[in-house]
């Protein structure tokens, strides 16, 4: 692996989850990998189980770890090539990303999109910049469109509490009262259309999610018919694709609650957090026995520690 940004640079999803859970059994046995090895950890937006996660799992291995706050201690960054730079920008992302390259070995970057230009967030400006000028190994620790970390996270969850060969995995649309970008589920989509799974997505008229990340999934706009015999069902808002980053209904009635579970197999509750209570997700359910979130967000170190492995093993 020579850099972790989506599914597409995994050979083998299985072997990947695998090889996760046996450092989860074993969390120190390649501690000398990362000895003398540094990861930079850039944030460009808020985090907690990326930043956490990410820096325990680097540890683990052994490795030296600097995280910046790029947006806030960092000098105001200019991303369009041949900007005139007079105004409130310091720094072009070129000299930036260049000399953190030459300060690590490793880099995780996270950015958020701006929902209001679908082709620059889809085109990954920002994320591409880090990657383009930096020249070391880069990790997405969440792009504008994708979050293959906490998409790991979420197969290994799968993998180990499973009770049938091939699950029901059903991803759901949840209510919200501010627009959320589309990366976690088309991530999480994306990598779910790869595993041994039935995976569904089920969410109102009007959010859809791009092509490029559903095919292969079953789409329906009937919730109730798409939890019917769930295993698993990943909750989750988002914006609108089109109108880009509209929210075009709240639809309440599509908060997941105890009733709406009755019909599926007695479904196991994931959702990436942090979670709006009462709001995407009821107490009910986030403090009842079907929920397994925290047990998902335990496993964001192993995807973490997997990949900064095979990078390690690159270099």
């Amino acid at each position: 692996m020579k850099q972790f940004t989506s599914v597409h640079d995994v050979n083998n999803i299985n072997a990947l989850v695998a090889e996760a859970l046996e450092l989860k059994s074993s969390p120190y046995a390649f501690q000398d990998l990362g000895k003398n090895k540094t990861i930079g950890l850039v944030f460009l937006n808020p985090s907690l189980r990326t930043r956490m996660s990410t820096q325990k799992a680097a540890l683990n291995l052994g490795m030296n770890v600097m995280v910046l706050n790029i947006d806030k201690e960092g000098w105001a960054l200019e991303l369009q090539d041949g900007a005139v730079m007079n105004g409130t920008t310091v720094e072009h992302v070129r000299e930036a990303a260049a000399v953190l390259g030459q300060y690590v070995d490793i880099i995780g970057v996270r950015s958020f999109p701006g929902l209001k230009n679908r082709e620059e967030d889809y085109t990954e400006q920002v994320f591409n910049k880090f990657v383009e000028y930096c020249g070391v190994p880069v990790v997405s620790l969440e792009s504008a469109t994708r979050h293959p970390l906490q998409s790991l996270a979420d197969l290994i969850t799968i993998t180990e509490l499973k009770t049938v060969d091939r699950p029901k995995v059903v991803l759901t649309w949840a209510p919200h009262i501010k627009a959320l970008p589309q990366a976690v589920p088309n991530s999480f989509a994306e990598w779910m259309c790869k595993a041994d799974v039935d995976f569904v997505i089920t969410h109102p008229e009007g959010y859809e999610l791009s092509e490029d990340f559903t095919r292969g999934a079953t789409i329906t706009h009937n919730q109730d018919e798409a939890l019917a015999d769930a295993d698993f069902i990943y909750v989750k808002n988002w914006s609108a694709y089109e109108p880009y980053g509209a929210v075009t209904g709240t639809h309440p009635g599509w908060m997941l609650n105890n009733e709406k579970l009755k019909a599926t197999n007695d479904a196991k509750v994931m959702h990436c957090l942090p979670v709006r209570r009462n709001l995407e997700l009821s107490d009910e359910i986030l403090d009842g026995p079907n929920s397994v979130i925290i047990h998902e967000a335990g496993n964001r170190v192993w995807a973490a520690q997997v990949v900064l492995k095979q990078l390690l093993q690159s270099l």
